[in-house]
């Protein structure tokens, strides 16, 4: 299952905002309501949930090459 990400970076806001929230797409829409109702005193209701829904991306997890740590940020390796 492809894991699911809520930015608030992508939308401006008063609080300039930086939580990034990801995991299962349930799990990541009912935190990012919650952050929606207790920082940006949003109402917590099925039309805020369905525009969280349909602003989550996909999460990029860079492959992690066999037998060691990922590389430094920003760091090009081969596979």
């Amino acid at each position: 299952m492809t894991r699911k990400v809520a930015d608030c970076r992508r939308f401006p806001s008063e609080s300039n905002c930086t939580l990034s929230i990801s995991g299962e797409e349930e799990e990541v829409v009912r935190a990012a309501a919650e952050h929606a109702v207790s920082v940006h005193q949003h109402t917590d209701t099925p039309e805020l949930r369905r525009e969280i829904r349909a602003m989550l991306q996909d999460e990029l997890v860079p492959a992690i090459p066999k037998g060691g740590p990922p590389p430094p940020e920003g760091e090009i390796f081969d596979l």
